[in-house]
């Protein structure tokens, strides 16, 4: 099984070392296409060939987050590279199988087997705990502990297909792999999405580094975050949110159809 996970990044120095160290400790390959970074993420990158890095292409930055143009060059990369099995991925997740004691490729492998040809992925979103709380520079998936589960909608995030040669993603945002005789596996695998590692960097992150295309907002894409603004943010509960230390398996009891750190 050759999984290659395809990640787009634009100063993502903060992420893209973890990302990528994940995805090689688990015998993935990954193309990374740099979206105009002036920050570390090339060379960080660069420092993994030959331990998964597959090739890094340039994607200009036109002063906007160009998202359906960089879904549209994931597509290309996933006709172009030879891989029986494509991933869909951001810098900031971390891909898992849906059993503990499985690898990645273990699991997909298993879906292969019996002829399922993509996979969906159930979100579990990693935040501060309290507002003084900061994971920037450290090991944030050692150290950050608090979750929810998200999922506003089943099969929301289909994020990894058997090689296609007519693989769509970008109609739907990114959240489906799209191509003929799709058949989704009933299990779904896990993604852990470390969205912001303080609550001053989810601000930083989301309302001073990006700036959105009109045309992409108005088809509902990007969420709340054009609109993110410091009173909308906030600190949930201790109730609100489960803990990975005690927590015998992912905990889906309480989807969130809404993210929790908004109020």
């Amino acid at each position: 099984m050759r999984l290659t996970a395809i990640i787009a990044a634009r100063n993502e120095a903060l992420y893209i070392n973890r990302c990528c160290q994940h995805l090689a400790a688990q015998g993935i390959e990954f193309a990374v296409i740099d979206n105009g970074s002036t920050d570390d993420t090339r060379a960080i990158v660069e420092s993994f060939k030959g331990r998964g890095l597959r090739c890094v292409v340039d994607h200009p930055y036109p002063d906007f987050y160009d998202w359906t143009g960089l879904l549209e060059r994931k597509e290309q990369l996933a006709r172009e590279l030879d891989s029986d099995w494509f991933m869909h991925l951001d810098a900031d997740e971390i891909p898992e199988p849906p059993q503990r004691n499985q690898s990645l490729i273990s699991g997909l492998t298993a879906a292969d087997s019996e002829g399922y040809t993509a996979v969906n992925f159930d979100e579990f979103v990693f935040i501060p705990a309290t507002a003084d709380e900061r994971h920037e520079g450290g090991d944030y998936v050692q150290s950050m502990c608090r979750y929810f589960f998200f999922e506003p909608c089943k099969n929301r995030l289909i994020r990894a297909w058997r090689s296609a040669p007519d693989i769509e993603l970008s109609s739907s945002g990114g959240h489906a792999a799209t191509f003929s005789n799709r058949r989704i596996y009933p299990q779904n695998f896990v993604l852990r999405h470390y969205i912001t590692l303080s609550m001053d960097h989810l601000l930083r992150k989301y309302l001073g580094e990006r700036t959105y295309a009109a045309a992409e907002v108005a088809k509902g894409w990007h969420s709340w975050r054009p609109r993110l603004a410091d009173e909308l943010v906030r600190v949930p509960p201790d109730e609100e949110l489960y803990d990975i230390r005690t927590d015998q398996g992912w905990n889906r009891s309480r989807p969130c159809a809404k993210h929790l750190f908004l109020t």
